[in-house]
């Protein structure tokens, strides 16, 4: 992918925690994103892959600014180069910012799906929702049709429909494809692909990471609410040897494919995270200095790392 001069999108030094009660009115703030960075430029599609609980869909939340009321947000966020604030999510957010949600429950069980599709736009663009139906494999009665009224698969390609019939330049897509057919998400990808190809942006949230190769550009790796690794997705098919993280290798030597080798340990959950690295208690690389100090983000081989290993 070319390289372009300034990000669509980009988060530096992220950090989401809630404020939580533990033993009666006693409070606490639980972090359960830290130090998150991410770049995302126009014309690509970039994957965040990692395990549950990685911070994934929280990072959606944070960038629509949709995050609960108990949740404080640190650090900064950019959207074409001025700072992504409270008052520009609530302009952006549907406009030039879309999501497709995880939960079919955003789907109202009240209005006909058509109708949810075309959203508040007037006049309503009934022939390019047709279109996109047609396209993700709808059959032409789904318009008439309620949410309760849809099996899974469809009910979610209702929701990238809903997304991809703005005109946002950035789609935030959170596991579009669970519920689909093999046939049924390829198209769906494809789609986001096309999109990217036109010039806008797309931030793909998936556990499909085979899927992922194929489509986007660049692989963001999330381990424990943080970036470990972003690196282009060529990397990724090359295999363990053009990856620069552990937990990178440690995850593609993890797929089937590859030998469902798994390593000892779990992921460390908010509220008890490791001094230091947070993957340090797993890695067979790990040293002194691993356990005290979390790395900086640097750049290694056109790809970005937090590793003192690489440095």
């Amino acid at each position: 992918m070319e390289e372009k001069k300034r990000p669509l999108l980009e988060i530096r030094d992220l950090s989401v925690s809630f404020s939580m009660y533990s033993h009666g009115l006693e409070q606490r703030d639980l972090q359960v994103i830290s130090d998150l960075h991410l770049k995302v430029f126009p014309g690509e599609i970039v994957a965040v892959a990692g395990s549950s609980g990685s911070g994934k869909s929280l990072l959606a939340s944070a960038i629509l600014g949709i995050l609960p009321e108990n949740a404080q947000v640190q650090g900064e966020m950019y959207y074409e180069g001025e700072k992504l604030d409270h008052d520009r999510q609530e302009r952006l957010r549907g406009t030039e910012i879309a999501l497709v949600p995880q939960s079919v429950a955003y789907l109202d069980p009240l209005m006909k799906v058509g109708r949810q599709a075309d959203g508040h736009r007037k006049p309503r663009p009934i022939a390019k929702r047709k279109n996109l139906f047609r396209r993700l494999g709808l059959p032409d009665r789904t318009e008439r049709l309620y949410p309760f009224q849809l099996s899974g698969g469809m009910a979610r390609r209702v929701l990238v429909s809903t997304a991809l019939i703005t005109d946002a330049k950035l789609i935030i897509a959170d596991e579009p494809t669970p519920g689909m057919s093999l046939k049924e998400a390829l198209a769906a990808l494809r789609m986001f692909r096309e999109m990217a190809d036109t010039g806008k942006a797309v931030i793909l949230i998936t556990h499909d990471i085979d899927l992922a190769f194929e489509f986007a550009d660049r692989i963001a790796v999330f381990y424990a609410g943080t970036t470990v690794e972003t690196a282009p997705a060529s990397d990724f098919k090359a295999g363990p040897d053009a990856l620069r993280h552990p937990y990178s290798k440690a995850l593609w030597s993890a797929l089937p494919q590859n030998g469902f080798h798994l390593i000892e340990g779990v992921q460390p959950y908010a509220g008890n995270l490791p001094k230091g690295c947070l993957f340090a208690p797993r890695c067979p690389y790990c040293t002194e200095k691993c356990k005290e100090t979390l790395p900086p983000v640097r750049e290694v081989r056109g790809g970005e790392v937090r590793c003192w290993r690489e440095a």
